[in-house]
């Protein structure tokens, strides 16, 4: 058997039922593979279940508005993924009559869909013999033919799919590619690996020479960035002061609280005294409750995030601030952390 047989013949007996793999509709298959990216299949299940049901179509998609998606991908996180899907939607509708195409030529020219996507869609869709390459293949590939070049090195990534699209079994790729990807996230996994079931595993580079660990490499590039956001808490009981973030950081045009970032961790004190604390706040800033420092990890960004909850509020209003009824907040997109403030908070 050829490793792609071999593949296959283990993905008929072990593969995961998962709604997505029993439609060749583009749109769906689209929906599931920006939902699961950088995301687990158990994580991003319930938000495929949401979407299919809110947006059947991606007409239906197309005709909503950036709040909403935001709300319904609240908690996702790589908030982006959701913004470039509706802006997709919105292209689909206007350049395909509401049709999701379906060829990679056209696919890769939509926003927020790269190569692996575009691949994945159109093999999936329409059998078009394209390798894909995502985590899970670049993992396969580098252990099955011990290759050391790093896969996010511009020669990697040539290496790499040029070796998926030797292995690529053309007349069956949309099988092919879903065998590969099930056997890297269930079965060549990136720590423990079950070798010892493995199907292909006496050609097995990494098997045969201990090398399961170190394979594949990957240069680290990303510097991690240390941010220190102060958030401030003013409610009445019935409003609550919320801030509408821009398009220009993180949870872009979500909702947070009106926020400080200062350039290192300052005691309250220092907090209180820094100039524009006092622009927005006064000198006499009256807190009712000061939190302790939490961190929050981002992919490339640190957060050590403070809630200040205030007796009064600010003596001064920044435009992007707006109060809003608490009743209301249910309705609005928050990150991840602000949601989980303002629950216990109010509850």
């Amino acid at each position: 058997m050829t490793f792609s047989d071999e593949l296959v013949n283990w993905y008929n007996q072990n593969k995961r039922d998962l709604p997505w793999r029993h439609t060749t509709d583009a749109y769906i298959i689209w929906l599931s593979e920006i939902i699961l990216q950088q995301t687990r299949v158990e994580q991003g299940l319930p938000y495929f279940y949401r979407f299919v049901e809110k947006y059947p179509t991606v007409t239906d998609f197309a005709a909503a508005n950036e709040t909403e998606i935001l709300k319904l991908w609240q908690g996702l996180g790589y908030y982006s993924r959701g913004r470039n899907m509706l802006k997709t939607a919105q292209m689909v509708q206007q350049l395909y009559a509401g049709k999701f195409p379906t060829k990679y030529s056209e696919l890769i020219k939509l926003k927020g869909i790269g190569e692996y996507t575009a691949s994945a869609i159109a093999s999936f869709s329409s059998n078009e013999p394209k390798a894909v390459v995502d985590g899970n293949v670049y993992r396969v590939i580098a252990r099955y033919l011990g290759i050391f070049e790093p896969i996010n090195s511009t020669q990697g990534k040539k290496l790499f799919q040029e070796a998926a699209d030797d292995f690529l079994n053309k007349k069956n790729s949309a099988i092919h590619n879903q065998a590969i990807m099930e056997f890297g996230a269930m079965l060549c996994k990136p720590r423990n690996p079950a070798c010892g079931i493995c199907p292909v595993r006496l050609n097995c580079y990494a098997f045969k020479h201990n090398a399961t660990a170190v394979l594949p490499v990957k240069l680290k590039t990303v510097k991690i960035k240390e941010r220190y956001f102060n958030y401030f808490l003013y409610t009445d009981g019935e409003n609550i002061l919320m801030n509408k973030r821009d398009d220009r950081d993180i949870w872009a045009n979500m909702y947070d609280l009106p926020m400080i970032e200062t350039s290192e961790l300052m005691s309250v004190d220092e907090l209180v005294s820094y100039p524009e604390t006092v622009k927005y706040f006064g000198e006499y800033l009256e807190i009712a409750q000061a939190s302790d420092v939490k961190k929050h990890i981002l992919t490339h960004q640190k957060l050590f995030i403070r809630f200040i909850t205030l007796i009064k509020q600010p003596v001064r209003i920044s435009p992007n601030w707006v109060f809003i009824k608490v009743e209301n907040l249910k309705s609005l997109p928050l990150s991840k952390v602000i949601f989980i403030f303002l629950d216990n908070f109010l509850n």
